[in-house]
């Protein structure tokens, strides 16, 4: 598994909600379906104020972002506990989410899933990294860099974050670590 993300950022503020991560009439998309699953990423973020986003994670007419990574504020992912929004920002390209904080339940669908590592800042990031900049997620060193300038940014320990996203979500994981047989109903 590599221990770096690099790629370009798409920047958000705070309290970015799931009904803006993937709005509510996109829920009927089935994620294991492969061409619902493209369709769930052409949305992905697509409940964003135009006027406060006016450039879109994914463009028009698109499946996929140019953007791999996601930077945010504060309380990202809050409001309903639907899964569908780590998997639309999943399906849509995006590798990580870097935050000051997060939702419980969007961390939690993160780890479940195992679509985006959901990473905490210790400092505001989504006041000086712009949408476009390329960054750099150093998984196993726990920072951030703005490639542009080489400043580096110390990220929370992730803990077993890193481990489970990058076996591809719970089950897999706990299959991997024997902790459940390796056929199973989910399989």
């Amino acid at each position: 598994m590599s221990t770096k993300i690099r790629g370009r950022a798409y920047v958000v503020g705070d309290s970015i909600d799931t009904d803006q991560i993937i709005p509510a009439e996109h829920l009927g998309l089935v994620p294991t379906i492969p061409g619902e699953r493209r369709q769930l990423g052409s949305f992905a973020l697509s409940g964003l104020p135009t006027a406060a986003y006016p450039s879109r994670l994914v463009e028009p007419g698109q499946s996929s972002s140019a953007h791999t990574i996601v930077i945010a504020g504060k309380n990202f992912g809050c409001g309903s506990s639907r899964e569908h929004a780590p998997i639309a920002l999943g399906a849509a390209g995006v590798r990580a989410v870097v935050a000051e904080s997060f939702a419980r339940i969007f961390f939690r669908n993160c780890m479940a899933t195992g679509e985006v590592y959901p990473l905490e800042s210790q400092v505001r990031l989504c006041t000086w990294i712009n949408t476009g900049d390329e960054i750099e997620i150093d998984l196993e060193a726990e920072q951030i860099m703005r490639c542009a300038t080489e400043v580096c940014c110390r990220l929370r320990p992730p803990g077993e974050v890193v481990q489970v996203v990058g076996a591809g979500g719970l089950f897999a994981y706990a299959r991997d670590a024997d902790l459940i047989p390796a056929r199973s109903y989910f399989q």
